[in-house]
């Protein structure tokens, strides 16, 4: 026998921490990206607070007054998570992305539903940068949608024709004006823009706190698991609308306050979730191996876990943002809400002239009815295509 052959078979030995030295010094050219326009937009915000004078526009030194606030810092902080996180690795693996959108694109309504939100994104994101914010206007209160009419008698001004005693609709105001006289279709854009800033901002924080979480306890188990899920059942007996009610009464109502509240203590069934399935993942035969090869738990839960719970993260973030888009509307029209022009504080609105003045309730509730339907369908058709699986079961 040759010394070769007396030589005993043995795995190859792994440098776990070479290996995650080695990813640290090596970004990603997402990563890169994610960090260098994160530092971009610290520096405007350092700008906006230390160099710009109090009270005036952000951006007024090259002639644009929009004035720039720390939400709309944190929803571009978002969107650029959602970019680099969200849009990048669907070009990074274009097989496996026209695979999930051959499946995807069977539903007819998730299509629809999908283009509908784009533009709905677009607007919002977009809208309020170009379009005035809507301004009391006493003179043009209740003129009605082009193409109806009121009684002349109910406007102090008609922007409209008049005929047989009735004020007709303008394209002035394509879709007519509240008891204030502020344009619909002007509080229709900034109230896409509170929605989208509602509903990504609040799920992007339930979504990461709560993948976490999940995938900690599932990998982990034991003592890890057991405590951080009885820590999920003490904070979900406290519920996260009634926080909000006590500081709302405490500190007054707020955008800032309500993404906080429902971000950071509305996670517990999306821990619990993806819990569930990743304790599936955690008896697949590519997490043993690499546990017997000595990957460390961080690495092992941030390069295989969490990418392969992804179907089911991306499906519950589909379903939770229509959820704190219809909190805050529900909010808004009980009065709790924020004073900002929002969906919900637009139908609160119309109610003592819901009689006459139809249009102040209804236009914005139909638009407020169809994003939360759109993002149903978007929901049920990614849970489809991501994960088969589920609709096998569901059979």
């Amino acid at each position: 026998m040759s010394a070769d052959d007396s030589t005993p078979t043995r795995f190859e030995d792994i440098d776990w921490n070479d290996v995650e030295r080695t990813s640290r010094l090596n970004l990603s050219a997402k990563t890169s990206g994610m960090v260098v326009t994160t530092l971009v937009l610290a520096a405007i915000f350092l700008y906006d607070y230390f160099a710009v004078p109090k009270g005036e526009a952000t951006f007024e030194a090259i002639g644009w007054a929009y004035q720039v606030t720390q939400l709309d810092y944190m929803f571009a902080l978002t969107i650029l998570l959602l970019f680099f996180f969200g849009v990048v690795p669907i070009f990074e693996n274009p097989h496996l992305s026209r695979y999930y959108w051959e499946r995807f694109k069977e539903n007819r309504p998730a299509i629809l539903s999908l283009g509908f939100l784009i533009v709905t994104f677009v607007v919002g994101v977009f809208g309020p940068l170009v379009v005035p914010k809507p301004e009391l206007t006493l003179f043009a209160k209740f003129q009605p949608p082009v193409y109806t009419s009121v009684p002349k008698s109910a406007v102090i001004e008609c922007t409209g024709r008049v005929s047989d005693g009735m004020c007709h609709g303008t394209w002035k105001y394509p879709l007519g004006t509240t008891d204030g006289g502020k344009d619909i279709v002007k509080i229709i854009v900034y109230g896409m823009q509170i929605s989208m800033k509602i509903g990504l901002m609040s799920a992007f924080i339930v979504t990461i706190i709560g993948s976490l979480v999940g995938t900690v306890a599932a990998y982990s188990g034991g003592l890890v698991d057991e405590f951080l899920m009885r820590y999920v059942d003490i904070q979900q007996t406290f519920p996260s609308f009634l926080l909000f009610l006590l500081l709302t009464y405490q500190f007054g109502a707020s955008l800032i306050l309500f993404i906080g509240i429902f971000g950071f203590f509305s996670w517990g069934n999306t821990a619990r979730y993806v819990r569930s399935n990743a304790l599936q993942k955690t008896e697949e035969e590519y997490i043993k191996s690499a546990k017997a090869t000595g990957g460390s738990t961080w690495l092992i839960i941030r390069r295989h876990l969490i990418p392969n719970t992804a179907s089911s993260i991306i499906t519950d973030l589909s379903l939770l943002i229509p959820s704190f888009i219809l909190f805050e509307a529900a909010f808004a029209f009980l009065g709790l809400g924020a004073d900002v022009p929002s969906l919900g504080s637009a139908i609160a609105s119309g109610r003592a002239s819901l009689s006459f003045a139809w249009w102040i309730s209804t236009i914005p509730g139909v638009f407020l009815f169809l994003i939360i339907l759109a993002f149903n369908y978007l929901g049920d058709a990614l849970l489809d295509a991501l994960n088969p699986q589920a609709e096998t079961e569901g059979e």
